[in-house]
């Protein structure tokens, strides 16, 4: 039976990435992307844009984790030394012994650099080896090909697109593309094949 401890301080690191549990007083190294880097937030339902969204946006993020409803890190690079961003499992189903992984972003500065590569893999590692999950599902606007792209090339499979789905902040819908790696998988190919990628 899978098992997560939300008042646990989950820490996860390699050579290159710290995740910890991201907490309100985060808001200072995260609200700088909300001024500098408008770009970020294109495929945002709710774009974090404004310092006081940022901050909502991490206080509902803590307080699901308070609910067990979810587990939201910060992401800091080591071999910059900075905050990069943030990344959460969410829809925690133990009793099915699945959970998505996503709410992931980065400053540009950051993206393209292997981070992302390095916070997969601890995070799946984690998923299926510490808290025993038979699926690990990920999700992206259709739109979004540098998402959909990151996702294909950590070894998730495309299972299918639900479509016009939700709203975008400007009243248009989005259809949303369903991936997933299974535990099986993770142990038989994608684990190897990504941790050669690092």
């Amino acid at each position: 039976m899978a098992s997560l401890n939300f008042s646990d301080n989950i820490t996860l690191q390699d050579e290159r990435v710290l995740l910890r549990p991201l907490t309100l007083a985060d808001d200072e190294y995260l609200i700088p992307f909300t001024q500098t880097e408008p770009d970020i937030w294109k495929y945002a339902a709710i774009p974090p844009n404004t310092p006081g969204i940022m901050r909502e946006y991490i206080r509902a993020a803590v307080e699901g984790r308070n609910d067990g409803k979810e587990y939201p890190f910060i992401v800091y690079d080591k071999q910059l030394q900075k905050y990069a961003g943030s990344t959460r499992f969410y829809d925690i189903q133990l009793a099915n012994s699945m959970l998505q992984l996503g709410y992931t972003w980065y400053g540009k500065e950051f993206q393209g650099t292997g981070l992302n590569k390095h916070c997969k893999y601890l995070l799946l590692q984690y998923a299926f080896e510490r808290m025993g999950m038979e699926r690990v599902e990920f999700r992206a606007t259709q739109t979004n090909e540098r998402s959909l792209a990151a996702m294909k090339s950590i070894g998730c499979t495309v299972e299918g697109t639900m479509r016009s789905c939700a709203a975008n902040p400007d009243g248009s819908r989005r259809s949303t593309v369903i991936l997933s790696i299974l535990k099986d998988e993770w142990f038989t190919s994608v684990k190897e094949n990504l941790h050669k990628r690092l």
